[in-house]
């Protein structure tokens, strides 16, 4: 099991029922049978896809009376969008971009 962050979150991401969750929380926060509406799953499968988005700190769970909200917590992409961004110039056909703080060897020291 991967432990790294940036891991983490490419694993949570790669669900397509977990990205599914993210798109709908990116609406606003649901409860968690709002978010099992959609799908074909008991709730103690959709808790398992929940408890994978917040190990990765995708998402959060609050507390209000009886009911638990999740919210998407997108800064939490902030790191994978960024790894995906340093390689967007092999699809786009652009000059590579270094990730910022990257030195880069000239040979002239």
């Amino acid at each position: 099991m991967a432990t790294d962050p940036l891991s983490v979150v490419f694993a949570a991401l790669a669900d397509p029922t977990r990205r599914a969750m993210l798109a709908r929380l990116a609406e606003g926060e649901a409860t968690v049978n709002q978010l099992a509406e959609p799908f074909d799953l008991s709730l103690p499968a959709i808790s398992k896809h929940l408890k994978v988005l917040e190990r990765a700190g995708l998402i959060t769970r609050g507390r209000e009376a009886q009911w638990r909200p999740c919210r998407l917590e997108a800064a939490s992409l902030r790191p994978a969008a960024d790894w995906v961004e340093h390689y967007r110039h092999l699809w786009a056909g652009q000059t590579p971009v270094a990730p910022a703080g990257a030195e880069t060897a000239t040979g002239n020291d």
